[in-house]
């Protein structure tokens, strides 16, 4: 069957609804079918009014949809609907599993675009007013995540970088701190933890490298962990 649709991949942003960037509104205005990550809010999906709506959640440590059966999913969906959303949290192209469905589709030939999102990290770091660089300080930042493929390490090697920012850190963080405090990081190296970034229930803590090897509460939401010189509270900055 001939593809008749064309496939959006667009960012959500990191929660807020008003995040979102003005053209993946409007293309959320104007779909005729949204495949939405589980992060996505119900603010979020508000914009989407007119579309069929279907969810192809992932969580990390969960149970969740293989990414095999999203990807048959969306090709599915670009042989019945004309406009197609896969609407995916923070930038389909930062840890998004975008080449993966970019893959797919294009193996059978269905137009594909991509528009970007507001990563978390860069959100997190608006919300905490802290910026990731700093002059003088910290001049390079590297993004990862503990989550590997099946024939990856568990524990891959740590990027050397000035700023780090572990994305999905909730239960991972405290092992990072405790390798990077084993490679001789400071044991009061600035860390700022960031929960359910940009939504009405984030929550900030800020701690060192020592505390956070002892470990996080378990929380109710998406975590991300900033870890750095660059990260330390500048002398007037308010709580």
């Amino acid at each position: 069957m001939a593809a008749l649709g064309k496939v959006y991949l667009v960012g959500a942003g990191p929660g807020a609804a008003d995040l979102i960037t003005v053209r993946g509104a409007r293309l959320l205005a104007a779909a005729d079918v949204v495949l939405y990550d589980a992060l996505v809010t119900p603010e979020m999906l508000a914009l989407c009014e007119r579309a069929d709506k279907i969810s192809v959640g992932k969580r990390s440590g969960q149970r969740s949809m293989a990414q095999t059966v999203i990807n048959g999913q969306i090709v599915e969906c670009a042989h019945k609907y004309a406009l197609v959303v896969r609407l995916k949290g923070g930038d389909p192209m930062l840890f998004g599993r975008a080449d993966e469905e970019l893959r797919a589709l294009e193996a059978e030939g269905i137009e594909v675009e991509v528009v970007p999102g507001i990563t978390t990290a860069v959100a997190a770091a608006a919300a905490t007013k802290q910026p990731l660089t700093k002059r003088g300080v910290a001049r390079s930042v590297a993004f990862f995540t503990s989550s590997t493929a099946p024939d990856e390490p568990d524990h891959p090697a740590l990027p050397e970088t000035d700023t780090l920012v572990q994305y999905m850190g909730g239960r991972e963080a405290a092992a990072t701190a405790e390798r990077l405090l084993t490679e001789g990081r400071r044991a009061d190296l600035p860390v700022v933890v960031v929960e359910n970034c940009s939504r009405v229930d984030q929550r900030i803590l800020r701690l060192t490298l020592t505390d956070l090897a002892r470990g996080l509460e378990p929380g109710h939401g998406p975590v991300l962990v900033m870890m750095g010189e660059a990260l330390a509270r500048r002398e007037h900055q308010p709580d």
